[in-house]
């Protein structure tokens, strides 16, 4: 059993950052979702089976509405910031997603921190940014659980992501799964009891 929470503010959940403006999914992000989560270029390293039609796109976003629904927190639509012009802030398709959400790893509660952003803005260090909104986020209030990003041993971009967020490398929580090796970072492991 998932523990409930319901004490994050909604203005702690949609930060906005430098260059993101991170916001809680919305029915006319489904193309993004499709585009992005079908690519595949962003799926040489998906950990997890890819989408294949926008039958199951709409599928993940009504599993990204439903975790926001019952735990005021998930996986943001990301987009681009204008500085120049905050009124105009998010306008557009997302440039990806990112977030929090509930997980179980390791025979425990964990909080799995996810980053997806389309292939033009790789390399530009939003990824990372998206990350450390999500780790100022555990921080503040969902600390009492272990942190946890995991990708494949050859996903070098992404361990560098985790690791410009502040996790820690933790080969002790690897595991290997049907669909291929898990390498875990974390943030907040610690032993149990």
């Amino acid at each position: 059993m998932l523990p409930v929470l319901t004490t994050v503010p909604q203005s702690a959940t949609e930060p906005v950052t430098d260059r993101l403006v991170l916001s809680r999914p919305q029915a006319h992000d489904i193309d993004a979702i499709w585009q992005i989560h079908s690519d595949p270029e962003t799926n040489k390293h998906n950990p997890t089976v890819p989408i294949r039609t926008r039958h199951q796109a709409a599928d993940r976003l009504s599993w990204f509405t439903a975790h926001w629904d019952e735990f005021g927190f998930g996986y943001w639509s990301v987009r681009l910031r204008d500085p120049q012009r905050p009124e105009n802030n998010g306008p557009g398709e997302p440039i990806g997603f990112a977030g929090l959400r509930w997980s179980r790893w390791a025979g425990r509660n964990v909080v799995n921190l996810y980053y997806r952003l389309t292939p033009a803005v790789w390399g530009c260090g939003l990824a990372s940014e998206a990350a450390r909104a999500s780790v100022a986020l555990w921080h503040e209030y969902l600390s009492d659980h272990p942190l946890v990003a995991r990708t494949t041993p050859d996903n070098v971009g992404s361990q560098r992501t985790a690791l410009a967020a502040g996790f820690e490398r933790r080969p002790d929580l690897d595991r290997t799964t049907a669909l291929g090796r898990d390498i875990v970072l974390a943030l907040g492991w610690k032993p149990t009891p």
